[in-house]
């Protein structure tokens, strides 16, 4: 039911699509419908719940996970990237149509976004406590700078572009990283382990 919706709501708006025309769209039945769903915007907060929570539950284990800062960022970038690819049509349909939501399902995602911000600004707090990036950054500039970089990702991410998501989300990290890490440490290992100049990407 969730993907017929997103392809009703891609085509034709969150108010052009009926629950009449999700249910045909979904072969099911109006009662089947609002059994698990109680209206068209829970069914819209379901749509965002669904990527917020991959985003924050693997974040979460990166946070427990890892004991370096820098392993920690790195793993949540590379996550973080990735739900763009695995949850594109719910992301899409998301910005396109959060106006809709009610107060309370607003503040249901707002409390997951926090989560998931507060965690980023944790591990840039951490890394730069023991040493390992620039302290001379703002905590909570550059995180906020990573998740409008990343964030920006689903206006122009396209599945079968150029570079795949996992080269994508090397460039992030490899960007992020030159940025946060100190001048002696900007020649670093690449998420899949190996050493690589940052332009190699576009070779």
């Amino acid at each position: 039911m969730i993907q017929s919706s997103l392809l009703l709501f891609e085509k034709k708006g969150f108010h052009g699509v009926t629950v009449n025309e999700i249910v045909r769209k979904a072969k099911a039945s109006k009662g089947g419908f609002y059994h698990h769903f109680t209206s068209k915007e829970e069914l819209l907060y379901v749509i965002h719940d669904t990527f917020i929570s991959y985003v924050l539950e693997k974040a979460a284990y990166a946070n427990n996970s890892y004991t370096s800062p820098t392993d920690k960022l790195k793993a949540i970038i590379k996550d973080f990237v990735k739900v763009f690819d695995i949850y594109k049509p719910h992301i899409s349909v998301f910005y396109q149509e959060s106006i809709y939501l009610k107060p309370e399902y607003e503040h249901l995602i707002k409390q997951k976004r926090d989560q998931f911000k507060q965690l980023i600004l944790q591990t840039i707090a951490e890394g730069q406590a023991n040493g390992e990036f620039r302290k001379d950054l703002p905590a909570e500039i550059t995180g906020m700078a990573i998740l409008g970089m990343v964030n920006w990702t689903y206006k122009w991410y396209q599945p079968k572009g150029k570079n795949t998501i996992d080269e994508i989300s090397d460039i992030f990290i490899e960007l992020i990283l030159q940025a946060i890490l100190p001048n002696e440490a900007t020649s670093f290992k690449s998420y899949n382990g190996t050493i690589r100049n940052h332009m190699d990407v576009w070779k």
